[in-house]
């Protein structure tokens, strides 16, 4: 192997810049008495306090889906990359890495002062463990598909598939502080990946050391290689800490001294507790963000989630007519939502890829143009009512009834009640009902197919359309709606690991096709792009905002 790029700090977050824009040994971290005697020395009053909407769904990176869970990893653990304040990735664990002039080949070398918080070294070892965790069918993470599908390290599709053991995974310890990763192709933005949660380390005397099923359920079941360490939790709480890790590498730049996190799904009950100074950080939307217009305190931040509709066509067979989705696409009146429910700065979508996260090979952003599928995705309800009769004169019926899932949020609730407004006034004969669910349960029944219709979310993971158009793919864990086309396939297999692996421009051309494909079938509906119309406390600074992979970064905040 000819070693042709020697990638140290400076070099990396250049050479980042094009692609990013979406635990056993039985010796236990510090004790819950000792981590809150730890608590007590810390001045409260350099505590950030945080509002989240939904509670975590899991503190396992190799298990977590969501992206509430994924801040939160973050906060404590660091993977072999990391984002700057611009969304480059650069160097945390991994000081460096050398990549082979094929692209095929990539070497790791880690900071050798890395440790865990129960003092150990972070080694190669470590991200080998969670790597193969994530490939192994045992584990049935969800995100496997990233080092396959996405991630193309080697064997990674086999060895999810069961076909080959997890030590056949394309990822090995060269020694301690060394990891090499062999891919099955050349990934342009394989860097970009390496802060995400599935690909961060987990130690493995540590985690074989727990009780079976109880890894990161408790402060004790988890350990910390970053800004912060977890000082209470428990699953499915509404409140949880952290502070600051002392032993962390780049301690010296953490200026905070900890993290209260608060779940509070009711906006009016989370702008009353930062009006009485009880949070430091609230969501707002709705009729709240008008009260707050002109405030300097008020920050909207693009969030890069694109909320849509999706439609199971394989167990409701009304669904499963095309012009039955396209009727009830073009029923829905997205600019009225962004405008006059949800108000946050939040962009009406009419693409199945959002605007404003993935940029091509000449700069410009790939859905710049909202345009381009007018025909079959508008706010149109004489469209939608010519799309309902076809479907009708195919189906042989002219009434339906469907179950619209939300989760229990504010927003969610009213942006649902609309839609139930608009669907019916626009479609005679169709009845939306709403069932409403706790997030982690929705998301179950959608991963399930136990649902109808659903309002949902997706935020990019990285920055690429395929982040998007990778669900769509047969049987993709994230393609709710069971939808297949050999075709569609066939694009993104040669955009992944085909004939424009190497031709950017060709393969952006493909993507396009790709697109029309999933908007032509009304695979899902696209309603908006999110913004987050957040109120910070005047004295605080540094919270670094991303539309991708991770939203929020508390790493540089400080509290005046």
């Amino acid at each position: 192997m000819k070693l042709v790029k020697q990638v140290g700090a400076t070099l990396l977050a250049g050479a980042m810049a094009f692609s990013l824009v979406g635990c056993g040994s039985s010796a236990a971290p510090a004790s819950s008495a000792a981590s809150a005697a730890q608590s007590a020395v810390a001045a409260p009053s350099n505590v950030l306090n945080v509002m989240v909407e939904v509670e975590v769904a899991s503190l396992d990176p190799q298990i977590a889906t969501d992206g509430t869970s994924f801040e939160v990893i973050a906060d404590y653990t660091d993977g072999l990359m990391q984002m700057d304040a611009n969304g480059k990735a650069v160097p945390a664990i991994a000081e460096s890495c050398d990549v082979s002039e094929d692209g095929l080949t990539y070497t790791f070398h880690l900071r050798k002062d890395a440790n865990w918080s129960n003092g150990e070294a972070v080694t190669a070892d470590d991200f080998v463990f969670g790597w193969q965790r994530a490939a192994d069918p045992a584990t049935a993470s969800e995100y496997s598909y990233m080092l396959s599908d996405i991630g193309q390290i080697k064997n990674a599709a086999a060895v999810i598939a069961g076909e080959k053991p997890v030590t056949d995974l394309g990822v090995k310890a060269v020694d301690e502080k060394t990891l090499e990763v062999t891919l099955e192709v050349p990934v342009s933005y394989f860097l970009g990946l390496m802060y995400f949660p599935t690909f961060y380390p987990i130690n493995r005397s540590f985690y074989e050391g727990l009780a079976t099923g109880t890894f990161g359920t408790s402060p004790e079941t988890v350990l910390s290689n970053g800004a912060f360490k977890v000082e209470s939790y428990e699953p499915a709480a509404l409140s949880f800490s952290l502070v600051k890790n002392p032993d962390y590498y780049d301690a010296a730049k953490v200026s905070l001294d900890g993290l209260n996190y608060q779940v509070i799904k009711d906006s009016q009950q989370a702008f009353m507790s930062y009006q009485n100074g009880d949070l430091d950080i609230v969501k707002l939307s709705g009729d709240q963000v008008d009260q707050v217009d002109g405030d300097p305190e008020l920050k909207v931040v693009g969030a890069g989630y694109l909320w849509y509709l999706t439609m199971n066509g394989h167990d409701v067979p009304a669904l499963a007519n095309a012009n039955m989705r396209l009727a009830l696409s073009n029923a829905v009146n997205r600019a009225s939502i962004v405008e006059d429910v949800v108000k946050d700065g939040s962009v009406a979508t009419y693409t199945a890829v959002p605007p404003q996260f993935a940029t091509g090979p000449d700069g410009s952003d790939f859905s710049a143009d909202q345009t381009r599928f007018a025909e079959v995705c508008s706010d149109d309800a004489e469209k939608a009512a010519a799309y309902y009769k076809k479907a009708c004169e195919e189906l042989g019926q002219d009434s339906f009834t469907f179950e619209l899932l939300l989760e229990d949020q504010t927003e969610t609730q009213n942006v649902a009640a609309v839609l139930k407004e608009q669907i019916e006034g626009a479609l005679p004969g169709v009845s939306i009902n709403l069932k409403v669910e706790p997030k982690k349960q929705r998301v179950e029944d959608i991963q399930n197919g136990v649902y109808e219709v659903c309002l949902t979310r997706w935020g990019p993971d990285y920055a690429d359309p395929m982040t998007y158009l990778g669900m769509w793919i047969t049987d993709n864990n994230n393609n709710y709606g069971l939808w297949s086309s050999k075709d569609y396939d066939a694009i993104i297999a040669d955009c992944t690991t085909g004939a424009y692996i190497t031709d950017a421009e060709a393969r952006w051309a493909a993507l396009y096709d790709a697109e029309k494909i999933v908007m032509d079938e009304a695979v899902i509906a696209p309603l908006y792009t999110k913004a987050d119309a957040n109120m910070i406390k005047a004295n605080i600074k540094g919270i670094e905002f991303h539309p991708v992979a991770l939203n929020r970064v508390y790493k540089n905040a400080t509290k005046g």
